[in-house]
């Protein structure tokens, strides 16, 4: 199997839950019965609105991706899958290769929302850093340091292969975060720091070296989403 990311911009005058609506109802099941044996949707839905850890570098900002488990991302087999997105609004494709660091411990049952939140991380790698320095100092160096100082539950990278669709952003990497929901308007909560000021100084400053070392401190796109696994690869 491949895996395919669908990253979506939600339509100009198109609200934020009919939006999701789409997508985790026709769009979705549209996916499915076009073959794809997993299916994953992540949406900016009014339920993490205002989340304080969004950044945008991209404008408009893409708001939702769709991780289509497919067996094969050629552009033939892949045509029904592109046609059961396109309603949704525009979006870039990309094939993707997929890691999980750290597994959800506790997920919740096929179709039910992930609890708390997920950000989603659209990378792009500096120019100075060759593809493999980049992503030894994104997979290697900085997966420890991003578990050990926030309060994820979940933490999955997607390498990007190369892009599927005509004039898509450059990506090279989209990382995807859950964490309890009061890490959503709460630093202390989000950097696993609740209560302690200095934890939360010495979590920060873990981070923001560890990230300047790939580029994830510039030139990235940073995205709260609902989650919503609808068919794990395999099952």
């Amino acid at each position: 199997m491949e895996k395919v990311d669908y990253v979506i911009w939600r339509p100009p005058g198109t609200d934020r839950g009919a939006f999701a609506e789409a997508l985790l109802g026709p769009v979705a099941d549209a996916l499915l019965a076009a073959g794809a044996r997993g299916l994953q949707v992540n949406v900016a839905d009014e339920a993490v609105a205002g989340g304080i850890m969004k950044l945008v570098h991209t404008d408009p900002q893409m708001e939702a991706v769709l991780g289509a488990w497919v067996d094969s991302a050629a552009a033939g087999p892949r045509r029904p899958f592109d046609a059961a997105v396109a309603p949704a609004g525009w979006c870039a494709a990309y094939l993707v290769t997929e890691s999980e660091p750290l597994p959800d411990p506790a997920p919740p049952a096929p179709g039910e929302r992930t609890s708390g939140f997920a950000n989603l991380a659209f990378l792009r790698r500096p120019a100075e850093l060759d593809p493999a320095d980049w992503l030894a100092r994104w997979q290697d160096e900085h997966t420890p340091v991003a578990i050990e100082t926030q309060s994820t539950f979940r933490y999955v990278q997607d390498v990007v292969v190369r892009a599927l669709t005509p004039d898509a952003p450059r990506v090279a990497g989209i990382v995807e975060e859950c964490f309890p929901l009061e890490a959503l308007s709460d630093l202390h909560a989000f950097f696993d720091a609740v209560g302690d000021d200095d934890r939360l100084t010495r979590h920060l400053e873990r981070m923001s070296e560890s990230v300047s070392r790939f580029g994830a401190n510039e030139s990235i796109d940073v995205v709260p989403t609902s989650e919503y696994v609808l068919r794990r690869p395999g099952t």
